[in-house]
């Protein structure tokens, strides 16, 4: 209704029967999931029902995720918990076994581009945002003082015929700098392989081996020996 104190405090995010749990640098612990299952049990406070919501729940640790096992088999009555995930295949299938699987589709770019004109005043969002946000909001949103960064991966990884490999070596100092933001921009590099299969069908042995590397950063492999790695295989499957 937006006019009444639990409606005004979810507005300003003070509504103590709603809460987010975010990771905490690259993944949920066992320690957060062990103080979220601790609030789970408390009563609501202003409400008959509580709302969880595990944001980016497929960063959860194998111990955080056998440690939510029972609350999510059986949670109070009064609780709803929501997992958010981009990639469910990063859940025990214990974990998913408990869940009802709800899938959203995503935004259309005009539907996008209504949303971010709306509710953040983002003009004039160029063609390489849609491209990489892929319908989501949030990632529209982050990339908006990054274009010039993505221009840059853009013009690197669709010339990877006429790029030397030192100058790749060099450049990947600077676009995986950030160890949070290298899985938004290997899915834009696969992107740019993608889109290239039509005119190289080697570009498919790319595209394997961004999802090895993805899968290897997620099991917590040196970053820096698979970033190399990775660069070293995509310059040598288009120019071996």
């Amino acid at each position: 209704c937006n006019k009444c104190k639990s409606c005004i405090e979810f507005d300003t995010f003070n509504n103590p029967d709603f809460s987010i749990l975010e990771p905490e640098g690259t993944s949920i612990k066992i320690d957060q999931i062990r103080e979220f299952i601790k609030k789970v049990y408390e009563k609501p406070v202003v409400s008959n029902k509580k709302v969880y919501i595990i944001d980016d729940s497929n960063y959860m640790t194998k111990e955080a995720q056998n440690s939510l096992l029972k609350t999510l088999e059986e949670p109070p009555e009064y609780v709803t918990i929501i997992l958010i995930t981009s990639n469910e295949n990063m859940f025990l299938p214990t974990i998913k076994s408990r869940c009802t699987k709800i899938t959203f589709n995503k935004l259309s770019n005009n539907e996008l581009a209504k949303i971010l004109e709306k509710e953040y005043q983002y003009l004039d969002v160029p063609e390489i945002t849609f491209k990489i946000a892929d319908g989501s909001v949030e990632k529209a949103i982050t990339l908006k003082d990054k274009e010039n960064e993505y221009l840059k991966i853009s013009r690197l990884f669709e010339n990877l015929e006429n790029i030397d490999i030192i100058d790749l070596i060099i450049s990947k100092e600077e676009i995986f700098k950030n160890k949070e933001e290298a899985e938004e921009i290997l899915s834009y590099i696969n992107l740019i392989f993608f889109n290239k299969v039509k005119q190289n069908i080697k570009y498919i042995e790319c595209m394997k081996t961004i999802e090895d590397t993805k899968d290897r950063l997620s099991k917590n492999s040196n970053y820096d020996m698979t970033i190399d790695n990775f660069i070293m295989t995509v310059w040598e499957e288009i120019n071996g």
